[in-house]
């Protein structure tokens, strides 16, 4: 048996690990690697290995990261099984769909300036067409329950408690070759027990071969009930304000934390009962995912529905969601207090650029990050409170409050990611290898693990590989 490491090896973008037995090759996520645009689509575009070889993909969940390269691993001639959760596949009906659409716009955008400059054209990654035409290899299968994904491979998949369909994978692996049995133990992307909707990650026992995330292997993240505080006291100054309170956020996972967030401390009368508008399609979108999946609510939201009357988490009197253009446009000339999410959740592109060009600059309102802003991007600029910034072209002083809350993540610090694996028997554990994360973040996870007794942990580089 032979892993090799393609994605996300010291980086936290593009997951994807190869895992061979049996004349067989059984892919971990196909997600894209996000970074410099030239850079990104070469990799992006570019697999080190054949797709057509590829018996079959697992994945862990639908976030870009680890899904946004299947439509074009499908185009470039794989024919398997996509397997996942059914919520992940739902949800990956729309941010494929909805990449593809994101793949056109940006080379038509770069192949006018291309045709003007006399150089030559590009083609997208892949189009709707294509995402559309990948999802027919995805295939549901229920958490707990083993389904057999290739020849003496078994996958079972456990909640990951990430976002909705997350999960960590269970590989039971006959190698016929050698006659070993392996357990080896994808983590995906480990969530948080305290965070609300969806359930805290299942606590795994048995693995031979673990591959772990370690995205927040050097950090503490704020305590979720903290953040539930100043997010009440967020809405309320700005409401005395008569201010609007904009807030970027990803389509999926964090925009439905956020709304029942806000409903939950409506319902209890912590904030007034003001506008809330999810102006996003694809946020919308997933919300009907997410609303379609009670099974993978968590006891919270049980007891919120139950105490509360309400049919659902994410919607009451005050909640808009916003899909028209023309209605989204709106939203700029309220005159009244009010909530607005939208995306892009690093304020990057999408509608959240138009709602800051007309909020920036003004003292009542409050920008409120309540996710990671990564190096280089707006979202960064303006947390960092650099005045001015450039939106659309233009630019603008930052006189609006500014308040980041990291207590909403729905990734384990390194205290959770600590106890998740410290549930792991120790004696048959052969090996741990860090992926997913930046090499000062892995470098301090990999020490705390092999202190608490962990043997052998690697931090592997792309491309490398490891056999058995």
């Amino acid at each position: 048996m032979r892993i090799t490491f393609h994605g996300a090896a010291q980086e936290v973008t593009g997951s994807m690990h190869l895992i061979e037995v049996n004349g067989q090759r059984i892919l971990l996520d196909c997600g894209m690697y996000q970074g410099r645009r030239a850079e990104a689509y070469e990799r992006n575009l570019h697999f080190p290995f054949d797709p057509r070889s590829i018996t079959a993909v697992v994945l862990s969940h639908a976030h870009i990261d680890h899904s946004g390269n299947l439509p074009n691993l499908v185009k470039q001639g794989f024919a398997g099984h996509i397997w996942c959760t059914a919520a992940t596949r739902n949800l990956c009906t729309y941010m494929l769909l909805d990449s593809g659409h994101i793949q056109e716009s940006d080379v038509e955008y770069l192949n006018k300036k291309k045709a003007r400059q006399g150089e030559p054209l590009i083609e997208p990654l892949y189009t709707r067409a294509d995402a559309q035409a990948s999802l027919g290899q995805f295939i549901g299968a229920s958490y707990h329950r083993p389904v057999s994904v290739a020849d003496g491979v078994q996958a079972t998949f456990y909640y990951a408690g990430h976002i909705l369909g997350s999960t960590s994978v269970a590989l039971d692996i006959c190698d016929r070759e050698t006659g070993k049995d392996w357990r080896v133990v994808f983590s995906g992307d480990v969530g948080r027990a305290e965070i609300p909707i969806v359930k805290s990650p299942d606590r795994l026992e048995s693995a031979d071969i673990l591959i772990m995330e370690s995205t927040y292997g050097n950090r503490l993240h704020g305590s979720y009930e903290d953040a539930h505080k100043k997010l009440r006291g967020v809405v309320r100054d700005t409401v005395r304000r008569r201010g609007r309170v904009i807030i970027p956020a990803f389509a999926v996972g964090r925009t439905q934390e956020i709304v029942f967030a806000l409903n939950a401390l409506e319902a209890d009368g912590d904030i007034p009962p003001i506008p809330v508008f999810v102006d996003s399609p694809l946020a919308v979108s997933a919300t009907e995912v997410f609303r379609m999946h009670p099974e993978e609510w968590d006891e919270v939201v049980r007891a919120f529905l139950v105490e509360e009357r309400r049919p659902n988490p994410f919607d009451s009197r005050q909640i808009e969601y916003v899909r028209d253009a023309t209605r989204s446009k709106q939203l700029n000339y309220l005159t009244q207090p009010a909530i607005i999410i939208s995306a892009s959740g690093m304020a990057e592109n999408g509608r959240i650029l138009h709602h800051l060009k007309n909020t920036i600059e003004d003292a009542d309102n409050t920008i409120l990050f309540v996710g990671y802003q990564a190096e280089n991007t707006l979202g960064r600029r303006i947390a960092d409170r650099e005045s001015p910034v450039k939106i659309l072209g233009e630019e603008f002083r930052v006189r609006a409050q500014v308040v980041s809350l990291d207590g909403f993540s729905a990734h384990a610090d390194q205290a959770e990611l600590l106890t998740w694996a410290r549930s792991f028997n120790r004696k048959q554990l052969k090996r741990a290898f860090l992926v997913h994360g930046e090499p000062a973040a892995q470098s301090i996870l990999a020490d705390k693990l092999e202190t608490e007794g962990m043997a052998s942990v690697t931090i592997p580089q792309r491309e490398q590989s490891f056999e058995w």
